[in-house]
Order: structure tokens, then sequence, then C-alpha cells
């Protein structure tokens, strides 16, 4: 069970990436856009697509790397805000990517799929964990979760995604989660937030718990300002 395994490696709490298991490593884009070129698809749409989905997945390897830098400065007895990602490729890779980096360990929620879902190589091993059911997986993401970062995504991210939203909106969730949605031209495009609270289908109030970002600076600054007020004052 993820939590004698977490009481054993001293884990406390985790931030949380979610985001598309399609954004590709770098050096599997170079594949990727040879592949597009020969089908006569890269079109300069999808050229501005295509370096966009290159720079979130760099963007969430920095952003994880001066997180784990910042949990591994903290003086605690304890491991405080391990990077957690849902273990597979894509912007989960990237998440754990980035702590390996920083020489910090890092927690991988992995599902079994048929396809996509294999675990990334760089999840701590003695923190990797398999899941059967969507249910569980989700329940252990969120179990330890001090803060959440949602990187562009399909289904599986804007079901988690709003998943969280609910549970904070309903107060079913007593932590307070300061929640990070990146990648301003993905989410608006696919996503009308203001429209929401407009149609006062939720409450503007909503809204303010979550900032929506470019920029890993911005995103670093947020988190370790919220993080530090909530849980370290």
């Amino acid at each position: 069970m993820p939590l004698s395994r977490f009481a054993k490696m001293r884990v406390k709490d985790t931030i949380v990436f979610f985001g598309s298991a399609r954004l590709p490593a770098p050096h599997q884009a170079q594949t990727e856009k040879a592949r597009l070129k020969k089908a006569g698809e890269f079109t300069k749409e999808e050229e501005h697509r295509f370096n966009l989905r290159l720079r979130y997945y760099k963007d969430a390897v920095r952003l994880s790397y001066r997180l784990t830098q910042w949990s591994k400065s903290l003086p605690a007895e304890s491991r405080r805000f391990l990077i957690c990602s849902g273990g597979g490729p894509g912007i989960m890779e990237a998440a754990n990517r980035g702590a390996a980096y920083a020489h910090g360990l890092s927690v991988g929620m992995n599902i079994s799929l048929p396809f996509e879902q294999e675990p990334n190589p760089y999840i701590t091993q003695s923190l990797n964990f398999e899941f059967h059911y969507f249910f569980m997986r989700k329940f252990w993401l969120m179990n330890m979760a001090k803060a959440l970062v949602a990187f562009p995504g399909g289904y599986g991210t804007l079901d988690e995604l709003f998943e969280v939203l609910t549970l904070v909106q309903t107060r079913k969730t007593e932590k307070r989660l300061p929640i990070v949605v990146y990648g301003r031209e993905y989410w608006e495009g696919i996503l009308n937030f203001k429209a929401m609270a407009d149609w006062r289908m939720i409450a503007g109030q909503d809204l303010n718990e979550i900032l929506f970002c470019d920029s890993p600076d911005e995103a670093f600054d947020y988190l370790t300002r919220q993080l530090t007020e909530i849980y370290l004052n």
C-alpha cells in the first residue's frame, strides 16, 4: 500500500502534476515532426502547436526541477512537497524527470492501460505504484497532495482537474490546495472558465482558486509562496 511506503520513506506530502501522456519529449518531438512533414501536415498552425507542445514538456521539467530544489532546502525531518505524477509518459515523465535532475525523490501513480501508459524511467523506484482502478489512483493522487499543477492534456487531465476543482468548490477537501493551470493558449482554446462564471454556473470567486500562467518562474513563485504561507508558517 502507498501509505506504508510513504511512511517508510518519510514522505509527508506532494505536489501533483497532471497533463497529457501524448506530449513528446524533445528526442521524440523530432520523430513526430518528421512524420508530420512527410505526411504534408506540418502547416504553419501545426508548427506553432508543435513548438508549444515541446515547450510545455520543457517547462514542466524546469518547474519540477525548481520545486524539487526548493523542497530539498526545507529544514524538516520528513520529506516535504515531493513531485508526484500519474507515472506515465509526456507531462508525467517531464515532472518526474525534473525531480530526478535535481537529485530528488519523486512519486509515480501509474495506471494499467492497454496503450500509452508505461511507468517512466525517472520515478523513484521505491515510490512507483501501479493501480488497476482509476478511482483508487485518484484517491492516492489527492491523499498526499498539497498543490496541483495542470498542464495541457486530454480527457484524463480534464477529468482529474475538474474532480479536484469540484472537491475544492464543495469543500469536500478541508485542506487549502493551490492550483496552477499552465498554458493559457491551450486552456483558453478548449475551456472558457469565465463564461461559466458569466452564466452563473460557478461563482466568480471560484476562479480565485486557480492561477492561470505561462511561466515556470511565475508558477514556482506562486506555489512556494502559497505552500509556505499555508503549511510552513
